[in-house]
């Protein structure tokens, strides 16, 4: 995970406000919940119990990598957002299946919910 990304993370785990260079972290103390921007457009809200992602109109490689980094941090392990024949897809966990994690795959939508 990169340093600026473990920053992002470090203010959501925090509540705190915080910016470096194209991404920032705003509290809301009213929701308690933490809205992520990555160029000015928001690309996660986290709150207590979920964590829905956008792409914030641009489906790149940091917009990509912001989500996963904050996905590894705030969300079940093993939920990522990745692309394959550039289209993004998500996998969300669902369930257990004895001691294996079971994921299910859907494409990518602004405003998916992890919860």
């Amino acid at each position: 995970m990169r340093i600026i990304e473990q920053q992002m993370n470090d203010a959501i785990s925090n509540n705190l406000n915080w910016q470096s260079g194209n991404t920032s972290v705003s509290y809301d103390p009213e929701t308690n919940e933490s809205i992520v921007r990555l160029h000015g457009n928001t690309i996660a809200v986290v709150g207590d119990n979920f964590v829905q992602i956008f792409d914030g109109g641009y489906q790149s490689k940091t917009t990509k990598s912001r989500l996963n980094a904050i996905l590894k941090v705030h969300a079940i392990r093993g939920e990522t957002v990745y692309q394959k024949a550039g289209n993004w897809f998500v996998d969300k966990f669902i369930g257990q299946a004895g001691t294996s994690p079971v994921f299910n795959t859907y494409e990518f939508t602004n405003g998916f919910m992890f919860a």
